[in-house]
């Protein structure tokens, strides 16, 4: 019998010349009629904390007097099996040589998508895919999104990923779980360290999922499944 999963898709420094070398783009999926039971478990949590229960959990926002409100997220997260979670990691985007490859740097960034989607479907299932909106290029890009996923999935009926659309963060609180764990992923990856707090938060990430968070998972991860991507090397 098929299932239809809702997938949360959020990304960090995706941007050509944004000066910053690590992106990653990532994504928490799970069952479309656990949704709402699990967002209530969320404003519950922030209730807990002394939080208003809409309050918007974001990576840049941790802080030492909000610190343990984000374990307490991060442990629902790891405690809950409907919630799972994909990364791609590009270690460093200075690298990248798009013309030899005869592609821009937005081709190039639906095809990273692509990759760290792909895992996640099972082609028997359903999948409605959520963006969180950054920019007004939020139209055009479900539209080449959509083409892209579907396509390379044969698709073309589009039957398995049944909609993509953008939705405001704020308003969405799985969305938030996955702003956050992108964040602690590549914090681990960008090697900082100025946040005693957001170290902290990491370092429960790296406890519950055993793993480093800076290198490729077995394919077949399923709660934590990273992937650390290198450029093709280009001889002269």
């Amino acid at each position: 019998m098929s299932q239809t999963y809702n997938v949360y898709c959020d990304e960090s420094c995706h941007l050509e010349n944004d000066r910053q070398q690590v992106m990653v783009l990532g994504a928490i999926w799970c069952p479309i009629e656990k949704t709402r039971s699990i967002s209530v478990r969320i404003r519950e949590i922030k209730a807990r904390h002394g939080m208003n229960p809409f309050f918007e959990v974001k990576w840049t926002k941790v802080s030492p007097g909000k610190k343990q409100l984000y374990i307490d997220l991060i442990d629902y997260f790891f405690d809950n099996d409907d919630l799972n979670f994909r990364a791609l990691i590009v270690p460093d985007k200075s690298k990248l040589i798009h013309r030899a490859f005869g592609q821009t740097h937005d081709e190039w960034y639906y095809k990273m998508y692509f990759d760290m989607l792909k895992v996640i479907f099972n082609p028997s299932d359903r999948y409605r895919i959520y963006l969180d909106i950054k920019d007004t290029q939020g139209a055009r890009k479900i539209r080449k999104l959509h083409e892209v996923l579907s396509n390379a999935m044969y698709d073309f009926s589009q039957k398995i990923i049944e909609r993509i659309q953008t939705v405001h963060s704020h308003e969405v609180e799985i969305m938030q779980i996955t702003d956050m764990l992108i964040g602690a992923v590549a914090y681990a990856n960008r090697g900082l360290s100025e946040s005693e707090a957001k170290l902290e938060l990491v370092e429960r990430m790296k406890e519950r999922s055993g793993y480093s968070l800076t290198k490729t998972t077995l394919f077949r991860e399923n709660k934590v499944n990273l992937f650390r991507w290198h450029p093709i090397e280009v001889q002269g």
